[in-house]
């Protein structure tokens, strides 16, 4: 597949996912500040039926937030899958402890090649709070988790869903991305492997997003050696290096939760009724 066509949504899906998203906005009244691609899309293995993960941030009117019991009301907004169209979304408030907790998944949204909406300067603001101020070992933390998870037991056998060899690639080379650069990692599968991965596996996986690209999700394949071998290799130079540290709260540094603070009220303040779209 060209670089170009990667990450690219169709006119018409694009349409449908901004219609969906403008109804959540009058059904819930709020506003959707942010909304991308997760998922294989974004990361760009999707296979031809994978589903559009769409991710979104929203804000409510300023009066609902100045209830005395705001923290006990709802904050999340999950839509029922139609075709192949899951949205979810997080109230602007509870993404933004999210962050001072060091979300892999939202810093990932934040990053989404594929957006659908930027509404005022909300995700632009984060994602430079973002750039200065996450927690490096939180965060490789995250990936340790996520590609612990997938490898458990999915990996064996004479046949394997090849789709589980991307989601324990994808973390393990996002945390060697991390320990080399200090930075937050890009969100495209390949940009990780064309800066970190080592030249033996290279081959294996180019071949591999092939025919990922070319087969169902569940699709399966035999045991692709020298990618099993990396994994395990990494998996050990792990072990238990990133647990039991806890995640530091960003809220420690007085300016990072001034920073904060201004991109709430700032958000809260672009979804007055009297906003402009």
């Amino acid at each position: 597949m060209p670089a170009s066509q990667k990450h690219v949504v169709g006119p018409g899906v694009r349409r449908e996912i901004l219609d969906r998203l403008a109804t959540v906005e009058t059904d819930s009244a709020v506003t959707v500040l942010y909304s991308c691609e997760s998922g294989s899309r974004a990361w760009g293995f999707a296979s031809p039926d994978s589903d559009y993960d769409v991710r979104f941030v929203y804000a409510h009117p300023r009066d609902w937030y100045l209830a005395f019991d705001v923290e006990s009301q709802r904050d999340v907004i999950e839509q029922p899958i139609v075709g192949d169209i899951d949205l979810q979304g997080w109230d602007v408030r509870k993404a933004l402890y999210l962050f001072t907790r060091t979300n892999g998944a939202l810093i990932e949204w934040l990053n989404s090649p594929i957006r659908y909406i930027e509404r005022d300067r909300f995700a632009a603001d984060l994602r430079r709070v973002v750039s200065e101020s996450f927690n490096a070992t939180a965060l490789c933390y995250h990936y340790s988790h996520m590609a612990r998870s997938n490898a458990s037991g999915c990996l064996l056998g004479s046949r394997v869903r090849l789709k589980k060899y991307f989601y324990v690639l994808r973390p393990l080379l996002a945390i060697r991305y991390i320990e080399q650069e200090r930075k937050v990692p890009p969100v495209p599968f390949e940009s990780l492997v064309d800066a970190v991965a080592p030249a033996a596996i290279r081959p294996g996986i180019g071949r591999l997003l092939e025919v990922k690209r070319a087969i169902s999700e569940l699709g399966t394949g035999s045991p692709i050696p020298e990618l099993g071998h990396f994994i395990d290799a990494e998996l050990e130079r792990h072990r238990d290096a990133f647990s039991g540290l806890g995640r530091p709260d960003l809220l420690e540094s007085q300016e990072t939760r001034n920073r904060l603070n201004a991109i709430f009220r700032s958000a809260v303040s672009a979804a007055t009724p009297a906003r402009s779209c």
